[in-house]
């Protein structure tokens, strides 16, 4: 146990919460949008918000951002019927999840090399995926009739990797249209809907305790490793209830006597303080190292967090890499997957958790239990920083490398493999400012046969064997003469 002092709920307590050494040592994790979002496959996770939008899209803080019927209404008008008869809450008797099996997940998230796993709990919709004790819209009693939620943590459990729970409930307050003609304006569904309100007007108090409530639920019966806290939860009005959440998980934690980790994303301003919990990156990095641990949340889609029937995969060597620069900055990665309806994981999504594995089989030392080194990298290739800028990202090319440290050595990834068939790095010349020490020896991970070197005063060069080990980033151990320059 790492942290054994009881939290009051004030920031001031709650800055002596110390990160578990499990999630600085585990680099990778599992992200699971799965709910009734996935039987319309439409547009995004999002669809249950845009298919109520006939005439004006609000963005999330309740501006207009287009005038006119989205996409998803116009399919959903078309497919399914006015909105007075065929609502979002019609769509849970087809979510039936005959498909799903906790053991074939987690047996494929093991297989990827993923050590944790983050189920989403609640979704904007409001469709509970666990036996909530707050809200009869959840998946025990309606849809899959299974505690999706419970089977995944007994699975996890036993297969020794860590499990959490995000929550996406605090959005449910704004996340629907309210108007008539619309099932949402009707009372009867007003517990899944959340009640009419004035337009984005803040929640109100009946809704925050109904938040708390749901929120403590999920600590109380699920003893998450993590729990994940969505961007709407930064909003003014849950802020009050940051430090009591963050005080009651942790010292949860001390009377499980497990270390855990709140994680949430500070979205457009601080509303929890360095230090008092585990900052999420959406489908972003950071720019230099982070002397405290991070994460990044990202997607296998490109286009989306839910299935849908149009999902485009990012590739294999994308995601590798991605995984190598937050790892290089003291950072995690949370990947995304999308199930279908029916509980299965498509198939273009197993492929790549399953190459990501075959990497981290080869490569695992230098990711696993590693901390950044002096530099996080060297190369001429920048990254786009900060919550959702990944599309901004240019592929990572054989002059870039990062560093990562375990054990006494020092782990070289180089982005791509070179056509000259040699690498050429700077920050590893003799005399560098980072290297203090004569090299010893470099060899390839995935690769027996000793490799020829020569650390000159322009740089280190490595020629590589002809043959290729992996089939992406290239890692390089390197041992110093004398180890101590890595401290």
């Amino acid at each position: 146990m790492v942290n054994k002092i009881s939290f009051d709920d004030n920031w001031e307590s709650l800055q002596q919460y110390q990160e578990p050494e499990w999630f600085k040592d585990a680099k990778f994790g599992i992200f699971v949008h799965w709910g009734v979002y996935a039987v319309p496959a439409n547009s995004s996770e999002w669809y249950p918000r845009f298919m109520y939008m006939d005439s004006v899209v609000w963005n999330p803080d309740g501006e207009v951002s287009k005038i006119g019927a989205t996409q998803a209404n116009k399919y959903h008008l078309k497919t399914y019927g006015t909105l007075d008869k065929f609502g979002y809450k019609d769509f849970i008797p087809m979510f039936k999840g005959e498909n799903f099996n906790a053991k074939e997940w987690v047996q494929l998230f093991k297989q990827s090399g993923a050590k944790y796993i983050i189920p989403v709990a609640d979704h904007h919709d409001g469709f509970a995926m666990y036996n909530s004790k707050h809200t009869r819209w959840n998946a025990v009693n309606m849809g899959p009739k299974k505690d999706i939620l419970g089977e995944l943590t007994k699975e996890a459990r036993a297969n020794k990797m860590k499990i959490g729970a995000s929550t996406h409930f605090a959005f449910n307050w704004n996340y629907y249209t309210y108007k008539e003609g619309f099932d949402t304006v009707d009372p009867n569904f007003s517990d899944l809907y959340s009640r009419p309100h004035p337009h984005y007007a803040p929640a109100d108090q009946e809704f925050l305790a109904h938040w708390w409530d749901r929120t403590k639920d999920i600590i109380d019966n699920y003893k998450p490793d993590l729990l994940y806290f969505d961007f709407y939860s930064d909003k003014e009005e849950f802020t009050s209830y940051h430090p009591k959440i963050a005080s009651y998980l942790y010292n949860k934690g001390i009377e499980w006597k497990r270390d855990v980790v709140l994680q949430s994303k500070n979205y457009k301003k601080i509303t929890f303080p360095e230090g008092t919990h585990i900052l999420d990156i959406e489908r972003g990095k950071m720019a230099d190292i982070s002397p405290r641990s991070w994460q990044t949340c990202t997607s296998i889609g490109t286009n989306s967090w839910g299935y849908v029937k149009n999902w485009k995969s990012k590739d294999a060597n994308t995601l590798i890499d991605d995984l190598v620069d937050i790892v290089s900055k003291n950072g995690n990665m949370l990947l995304n997957v999308g199930p279908k309806a029916d509980g299965t994981i498509p198939a273009d999504q197993v492929a790549i958790l399953n190459e990501i594995g075959d990497w981290l089989s080869i490569n695992g030392k230098a990711i696993y239990g590693s901390r950044p080194w002096k530099i996080f990298g060297d190369g001429p290739t920048e990254v786009a920083t900060g919550h959702h800028s990944e599309d901004s990202n240019t592929t990572l090319t054989a002059n870039d490398f990062r560093f990562t440290t375990n054990n006494g050595r020092l782990y070289t990834i180089a982005m791509d493999w070179p056509r000259s068939g040699e690498l050429n790095i700077q920050a590893l010349k003799l005399g560098s400012e980072y290297t203090l020490a004569e090299i010893k020896e470099v060899t390839l991970l995935g690769h027996d046969t000793p490799l020829t070197w020569t650390q000159g005063k322009d740089d280190l060069n490595v020629v590589l064997p002809k043959e290729k080990p992996c089939d992406y980033a290239f890692v390089l151990e390197v041992k110093f003469k004398n180890e101590k320059h890595l401290m």
